[in-house]
């Protein structure tokens, strides 16, 4: 298989271009480094292609390797014909490959290897040859009869011949095509409510408790075409499942299936041991075949629905990640509770923490007062413009007394809800406790909590990106692919926002194109040994940071106020000297680079950047990123996504009416709609038949975590605290 080719073709991009791609691969360059610094090699690439390429790249070569594996073992048996090798060369797929093989894999012991060593293979092949026989089959199956062997009867015989046929029909690679091609193109997916028996040991007690909340009520008497049914469907019939609650059946035409096997199997419509046959097909289909196809059936169901569900949780991820900052402000981050108080620090506007302390506005102390002294007390003290207020436990109750603090003390500051997932897991990590040595677990949430809001991303990273809740049944999906494609997600966020080399954790660093979590600690260490990076050519001085290192991680940290202003830009040192050229033409020194915005775009109106790209010598697509990082030198990416809705002043269900029209902020993003927060106690659903005045497949193709959006109520139910939005027109 010549596999650039073949994924050229799957993607519909040019061979020289996957070729391109996998020589960079080879030289070990990251996919953050080959999107931004290699567009001439690649032909401009993104980021999700190339991800694309190396998942199809990493399939086909260990297709390939289970290939030679394959034809090496059989042809160690000596059983390596050229029809069966071209069927093997033919193969695109690993269950291809393991259905040609399976007749020449080594097997435990089955009835069907027993029956071989009876010696009653012949008798199989008898019957499967001759359907036109007209002697005496008793006479035959007599000659079968072996006492030492262990075949007793004519009876034993004949059954021992079947347990043959069934296995080599079970084997069939065809057979099995056809099985299982009808089990995911026709079947039904059915569920059912489970019975519990008196005295079922089998059922837990949380399980009786989950049956009495009637969780998967919708599902105890569930039917739909394998077809049409939805990733989060399947996940739910696994979950229900797995904790016994539900039973899940395949439905099938169980005729038309055995019709399909025989026309597959035999070369022959009629023969005088149909019978025979009959009985072995069914046999083969019910004892060997069925059980595994079904098991692989449902693996693709489960699988199909895990990609689906992880590509949504690492689109809300990367929405999240990429919030906008709001930097240079006083925050003060609480981590509500009720029992054992909320959680209260001040940071200032680097992030560094500066005072903290516990209040109990909350039942069960109720100490309001106390507790609106010392905050207010640490608002006017540090001149605090934002409280941050985590979303869980007491957090509406939170904003209700922050809302009314503010209002009664005439305070000119606002708050904000922030996603508070992770806030515990990070709180007892290794580096929260390195980071706050003195500070108890319990106070290290809130001010992550505020720091989430100064700059998102450098701190969500310090969280096992698992933990970030913005997605569904994020703990049934296969956990080694959701683990790896939130890592994709993370990485490709941190590069394309860039890292200040001078202020970043070692958390971040370690996202970085090129580095790792050794060299991103040496970082660290050089820095509190010598001081801040000056230009990014010191990096070389860092222990463990080759040349390699370098060409992958140089153009992604960033040094503000450093020597030389390119080092503040996403420009590669590689290219300094292009850049410089570039700047002559203009008559402008690299010192005047944050001045020549206006000047490079009249200069490149005029000229063009194909002819300035070959005057200088470099490809047009680098010419153009340099360019637009002349134009805003320093500049983050973030800047240009709305910066979220600050409030001083609580809605409650109370207040709302149909037909009212509010702002709100998109909490998370599912299958059927999304969950945005409206400033009252409960997030509203805005369904998916309610995103759009036209059909909408996938919420995310309108909306993302994050996004600030007009909405219109169209219904409420107080008792149940639901509220029902609209974004039609």
């Amino acid at each position: 298989m010549n596999i650039p080719f073949t994924i050229a073709k799957e993607l519909n991009i040019k061979n020289e271009q996957v070729d391109s791609v996998i020589k960079l691969f080879r030289e070990d360059a990251t996919i953050p480094f080959i999107a931004r610094y290699r567009k001439e090699h690649t032909g401009g690439l993104d980021e999700d292609i190339l991800r694309q390429i190396e998942n199809r790249l990493n399939y086909l070569t260990l297709l390939e390797e289970r290939r030679e594996t394959i034809l090496k073992s059989i042809e160690e048996q000596g059983k390596l014909t050229g029809e069966l090798k071209a069927k093997i060369m033919e193969c695109e797929k690993l269950q291809e490959l393991e259905d040609l093989y399976l007749p020449y894999k080594p097997k435990r012991k089955t009835r069907g290897t027993i029956a071989k060593a009876k010696g009653l293979e012949p008798l199989a092949l008898f019957i499967l040859g001759n359907p036109d026989y007209d002697g005496s089959f008793e006479d035959k199956l007599a000659e079968f009869i072996n006492m030492e062997l262990g075949v007793a009867s004519a009876e034993e015989a004949l059954q021992g011949a079947k347990d043959i046929i069934a296995e080599m029909i079970s084997d069939d690679a065809e057979v099995r095509k056809v099985v299982r091609e009808s089990l995911l193109e026709s079947s039904i997916v059915k569920s059912e409510k489970t019975k519990e028996k008196v005295g079922d040991e089998h059922i837990s007690e949380k399980q009786k408790l989950k049956d009495k909340k009637e969780i998967y009520q919708v599902y105890y008497d569930f039917q739909i075409e394998i077809t049409k049914i939805k990733p989060y469907q399947t996940l739910a019939l696994n979950r229900g499942e797995k904790e016994k609650t539900l039973k899940i059946i395949l439905s099938y035409e169980h005729p038309e299936l055995l019709k399909k096997m025989k026309n597959k199997f035999l070369q022959y419509k009629e023969s005088v041991f149909m019978e025979i046959l009959d009985a072995a097909i069914e046999d083969s289909f019910s004892r060997l075949i069925f059980p595994s196809i079904e098991k692989e059936v449902r693996n693709f169901l489960t699988e199909a629905a895990d990609i689906h569900a992880i590509e949504i949780f690492a689109a809300n991820l990367r929405q999240l990640l990429l919030q906008p900052p709001l930097l240079d402000k006083i925050i003060m981050g609480i981590d509500p509770g009720f029992v054992s108080g909320s959680k209260v620090a001040v940071i200032d506007k680097t992030g560094k923490y500066i005072e903290g302390s516990t209040i109990y506005p909350h039942p069960p102390q109720n100490k309001t007062a106390e507790a609106e002294k010392i905050v207010v007390n640490l608002i006017n003290k540090f001149k605090v413009e934002i409280i941050a207020i985590g979303n869980g436990t007491a957090s509406r109750e939170t904003e209700f007394f922050i809302a009314g603090l503010i209002k009664t003390n005439g305070l000119n500051c606002k708050y904000i809800i922030v996603n508070e997932a992770g806030a515990s897991v990070y709180s007892a990590s290794a580096i929260a406790k390195k980071e706050f040595p003195d500070l108890e677990a319990s106070q290290r949430g809130n001010i992550s909590i505020g720091r989430r809001l100064l700059d998102p991303l450098a701190e969500l990273v310090k969280i096992d990106p698992q933990s970030i809740g913005v997605g569904l049944y994020q703990h049934d999906v296969d956990q080694k692919l959701l683990a790896e494609k939130l890592d994709d997600v993370v990485e490709s966020c941190v590069n394309f926002v860039g890292v200040d080399v001078n202020t970043a954790s070692a958390s971040l660093l370690t996202y970085v194109s090129g580095l790792n979590k050794r060299t991103a600690e040496n970082i660290i260490k050089y820095r509190e040994k010598h001081g801040k990076f000056n230009k990014r050519s010191e990096l070389n001085e860092v222990t463990g940071l080759g040349e390699k290192a370098f060409e992958q991680s140089a153009g992604f940290l960033k040094i503000r106020d450093g020597e030389n202003p390119l080092d503040n830009t996403f420009i590669h040192p590689e290219s300094y000297s292009a850049a410089e050229k570039l700047l002559t033409k203009l008559n402008l020194t690299v010192a005047k680079v944050n001045d020549s915005g206006t000047l490079i775009k009249l200069f490149i109106k005029q000229k063009g950047t194909k002819i300035l790209a070959g005057e200088i010598g470099i490809g047009e697509p680098t010419l153009i990123d340099i360019i637009d990082n002349l134009e805003k030198p320093g500049r983050d990416p973030r800047e240009d996504i709305p910066k979220p809705i600050l409030r001083s002043d609580v809605l409650k269900m109370e207040d709302l009416k149909e037909g009212m029209k509010l702002k709100g902020t998109v909490r998370n993003v599912v299958d059927f709609g999304a969950f945005v927060d409206i400033g009252v106690k409960q997030d509203g659903l805005l369904h998916i038949s309610q995103i759009a005045n036209k059909f909408v497949k996938n919420p995310l193709e309108i909306i993302n975590v994050g996004d600030i959006i007009d909405v219109k109520i169209v219904g409420i139910e107080i008792e149940r605290g639901r509220i029902s939005l609209s974004m039609k027109n």
